[in-house]
């Protein structure tokens, strides 16, 4: 009787929280235990993060008045401390300082809500400054960004939209009292064969910063990749800017490879910059072609700086909107270093329901456009909104780690109103909170909520589980070895991001990426992390 008490509670631990996928991808609609292959590893002392339990609910889209007290905490400023200054060589990089979050009693504030964010492209950029000798500003530095930038392991769900999961532990990176909890959100995969057709846009700074280093030619090396990842069901539009915009190419069927490659053969670097002439003449042109049926996305490839016509990023945002509301995204691909203008081409992404990404190589704009073409560019979920409801009997305090810049007040989650982030095909986007637990107790230490927009039915759905202080391992080594890589990359741009909260050093951080990397059979990630962590704390103890 025992031992069959033992195996429901066994199954009942491992049902995923998943919610119907849309029907455009012919995804069964009752949820079931996902499967997928486990990446090999050389040790995994524990078995995966559980999907957190509980069935999805499907919620009206009309907002919900609030009904919670909403307390929301700015994050605290903190001096810098690391070495090593990023030169400029005369010239400027456009970065925004968002703070570090603190820790919120939960007391006070038992709920943190936030729009999920699967960009990548602050952890590409701190990479380029460190293989160039440097370690970048603090606020070149987004944890969120660096965390999302790696694979987590979970398994994608095949009759699902998401799953959600959880797992935690100790770290060696936190206070000893505290432990650290990782949130991860998982989204189904499309095949390259079951992708929607693409409607691309490109749109392309041509002035004369982007001669500089060779960016412009990366660019057009980085658009001939994708241009032979493409086939008969995708189309292809290019325009240029640079003291004005204009047509390069008309929209031509994929197939047409030779035309479209001449037309990128064409640009070259000439003149000032026109950010804003080229994206309205660019979206004029994806709304004019719109295919309802099809992925219609605007690919902005820039150093993003504006020095001619309207420079007002506001003012260059505030238009994007409305071709938003017609169904066209936006995929900032950001190129070159010296001035650099990150906030730009991020509130542009932001702004334009799509991801931005950095690139400073051939490899890394393969990366981008070839082996993650259909997540680049297929959105599966708008507006996606996390909440975590932390559990003031359990736990004391909470921090959650990044994500300062897209903080989403309490009683909004439910209000759909309120743009979010939005997640592609395959993406996972993961949260992670240093938590104090309340001495002794047991039980709920939180339930995840995860709320957004299906892309194809436009259906608003919610999904939650719980996860207990039984789910927590006892020491940080007993956690996968996705966990420990999370847990150390975060740690990584905690420190860079001169936060209070961490522990350690980076001569510690690089120890412990070299430990994590070792338990990996095949993970080219892990060492090329590895790698950079060295790096770091190499140049951090010897200036240059």
């Amino acid at each position: 009787m025992k031992r069959q008490i033992l195996i429901l509670f066994t199954m009942l631990m491992v049902i995923s929280i998943s919610a119907c996928a849309p029907a455009a991808t012919s995804i069964p609609t009752e949820a079931a235990l996902p499967i997928a292959e486990e990446p090999r590893y050389t040790s995994y002392p524990t078995a995966a993060p559980r999907p957190l339990v509980e069935q999805p609910r499907i919620i009206s889209p009309t907002p919900v008045p609030p009904t919670i007290y909403e307390y929301s905490p700015t994050a605290a400023y903190i001096v810098p401390t690391i070495a090593v200054p990023a030169p400029n060589n005369g010239m400027e990089n456009y970065f925004q300082d968002y703070g570090v979050n603190p820790f919120t009693s939960t007391d006070r504030d038992s709920l943190s809500t936030f729009a999920l964010d699967v960009d990548t492209a602050s952890y590409e950029i701190t990479r380029s400054y460190i293989y160039d000798g440097a370690i970048p500003p603090m606020d070149a530095v987004r944890a969120e960004e660096f965390i999302n930038a790696f694979n987590q392991g979970y398994a994608a769900p095949r009759d699902a939209a998401f799953t959600l999961y959880a797992d935690g532990a100790p770290s060696p990176f936190i206070q000893s009292d505290h432990v650290l909890i990782r949130f991860g959100v998982q989204g189904y995969r499309v095949s390259d064969y079951e992708r929607k057709s693409l409607n691309l846009t490109f749109v392309v700074d041509v002035s004369g910063s982007m001669g500089s280093e060779n960016r412009l030619e990366l660019v057009k090396d980085a658009l001939r990749q994708l241009v032979g990842r493409l086939d008969e069901r995708d189309m292809v539009t290019i325009v240029a800017y640079s003291d004005d915009a204009w047509l390069v190419l008309q929209p031509t069927n994929a197939s047409d490879s030779y035309r479209i490659n001449r037309a990128i053969d064409q640009l070259y670097p000439t003149n000032s910059t026109n950010a804003d002439a080229g994206l309205r003449l660019g979206y004029q042109y994806a709304y004019r072609n719109l295919n309802t049926e099809a992925v219609n996305r605007v690919i902005l490839c820039s150093d993003g700086v504006a020095n001619t016509g309207n420079t007002d990023p506001e003012t260059i945002l505030s238009f994007v909107q409305g071709y938003v509301d017609s169904g066209i995204t936006l995929t900032g691909i950001g190129v070159g270093m010296g001035n650099y203008n990150d906030v730009l081409l991020e509130k542009l992404a932001d702004r334009g329901d799509g991801n931005y990404y950095y690139v400073n190589s051939g490899e890394e704009a393969h990366e981008v456009f070839v082996e993650k073409l259909t997540s680049t560019m297929q959105v599966i979920a708008y507006d996606a909104k996390i909440q975590i409801e932390f559990d003031p009997q359990v736990v004391s305090a909470y921090r959650l780690i990044g994500y300062e810049n897209r903080n989403v007040a309490d009683q909004d989650f439910r209000n759909d109103s309120v743009d979010a982030g939005e997640i592609g095909a395959g993406m996972s986007a993961v949260a992670l909170y240093e938590v104090e637990l309340r001495d002794r107790k047991q039980g709920r230490i939180a339930t995840a909520k995860l709320r957004w927009q299906d892309a194809d039915t436009r259906e608003v759905i919610e999904i939650n589980g719980d996860f207990y202080t039984y789910d927590l391992a006892n020491k940080f080594e007993a956690t996968s070895p996705y966990f420990q890589l999370t847990s150390t990359v975060a740690a990584y741009a905690e420190i860079l991001r001169a936060s209070p909260y961490v522990e350690g050093s980076l001569d510690d951080i690089a120890s412990q990426a070299r430990r994590v990397s070792n338990l990996f059979e095949e993970s080219e990630q892990a060492r090329e992390f590895a790698d950079l962590a060295e790096r770091t704390a190499y140049l951090n103890r010897y200036e240059w």
